[in-house]
């Protein structure tokens, strides 16, 4: 057991936090973000949209249930959403060093610690994430024995390109091709893909797939500034001018919305958690759903041809847009979940229905 008091947090406005060490013993700078979900630390660490931030989880006790057995299936790990951790450092209030769980293989701590991420726990969670919501989203650093640190804006790089796959793969043999552009894709939206009876062709985020056959276009999931993906939304654009259906989740509804020709912008601090309420427009229907996001559309900037599809409740903010007359439509939120609540799976299967529609005429 670790309990060294040589650990801190600091954020760029000059507040520190210190706290005791567990996971890789370094120092890191990136965003600082957090999370108020109360389960799901192994999907949140293995979700590529998290990369270059440094996580607070707002849930007091973290470790309990260890990490998962690695196992694969359809080509992919079962229990996580990529191969890797992606964040830069984690920060929690209590971790526990005792873990029970029956598919536990380790300790969250040694999971750090394989994949060189440091982890900071003793910390007033509940206080920093009232600064991050108050002041908005800063850059922070994890500073491990007074190491010096660059503080680092990850959301200046082009992080996409560093978690989306260097050449295609194809996953299952169904009867619907999905042309799946990467940008950071979760597992559990490949996972969910197959269940429907698809073969998912996965490619690069850059990937020129203006000569592949295929029944229906998705964009994945993704990290950063959407904006850097400039090679994305030209391809996007050109696919736009078709009418077979498109589907796209978080940063796909964002690229979706610059090939358009709207506009993003980044959010004071984001939304990441699994209880975000969000209003179908048009309906009273509301529902619940897993979201990890620092940047939105701009619902002005959509041009007579499209219109949002859902809207947060909290702040307004969109959550998905529809093209008024193409097979076409975007989600902020995850409809996959892993982790979170499944109420809006449905949409995996409105895409199906719309493959069949179009294969059809």
């Amino acid at each position: 057991m670790n309990n060294l008091q040589n650990i801190k947090i600091i954020l760029e406005d000059g507040t520190e936090y210190f706290g005791k060490s567990f996971g890789a013993k370094k120092s890191v700078g990136g965003e600082v973000v957090f999370n108020t979900a109360m389960t799901g630390y192994p999907e949140s660490l293995t979700d590529p949209s998290y990369k270059g931030q440094i996580l607070v989880l707002t849930y007091p006790l973290i470790g309990n249930y260890g990490t998962p057995v690695v196992e694969k299936e359809n080509q992919m790990l079962k229990y996580y959403e990529s191969d890797r951790i992606h964040i830069s450092g984690m920060v929690v209030s209590d971790y526990s060093f005792k873990y029970s769980h029956w598919n536990a293989e380790g300790s969250l701590a040694d999971w750090l610690i394989k994949n060189s991420v440091p982890g900071i726990y003793g910390i007033d969670t509940r206080a920093l994430t009232k600064r991050l919501r108050e002041s908005g989203t800063m850059l922070g650093k994890i500073v491990y024995q007074e190491e010096n640190v660059e503080w680092n804006d990850p959301n200046k790089e082009n992080l996409v390109a560093m978690v989306s796959i260097d050449k295609k793969e194809v996953y299952g043999n169904g009867k619907n091709r999905v042309l799946l552009v990467d940008c950071g894709v979760k597992n559990n939206i490949i996972r969910y893909l197959l269940e429907k009876d698809t073969t998912v062709v996965r490619v690069p985020w850059d990937y020129d797939f203006s000569n592949e056959e295929f029944d229906g276009l998705f964009i994945s999931n993704g990290p950063g500034d959407p904006k850097m993906c400039e090679t994305t939304i030209a391809h996007l654009s050109d696919a736009l001018q078709q009418d077979k259906p498109v589907f796209g989740i978080c940063l796909g509804n964002q690229l979706l919305a610059l090939a358009s020709g709207a506009d993003t912008y980044k959010l004071k601090y984001g939304h990441r958690s699994h209880n975000q309420p969000v209003l179908r427009t048009g309906t009273k229907k509301a529902y619940i759903t897993s979201q990890n996001h620092g940047f939105a559309v701009d619902n002005n900037s959509l041009s007579k041809d499209w219109e949002p599809l859902f809207i947060n409740i909290n702040d307004g903010t969109n959550e998905g847009m529809k093209h008024k007359t193409k097979p076409i439509f975007s989600t902020q939120f995850h409809p996959e979940a892993s982790g979170g609540p499944t109420d809006t799976a449905f949409l995996f299967d409105d895409f199906i229905e719309m493959m069949e529609l179009h294969k059809s005429k």
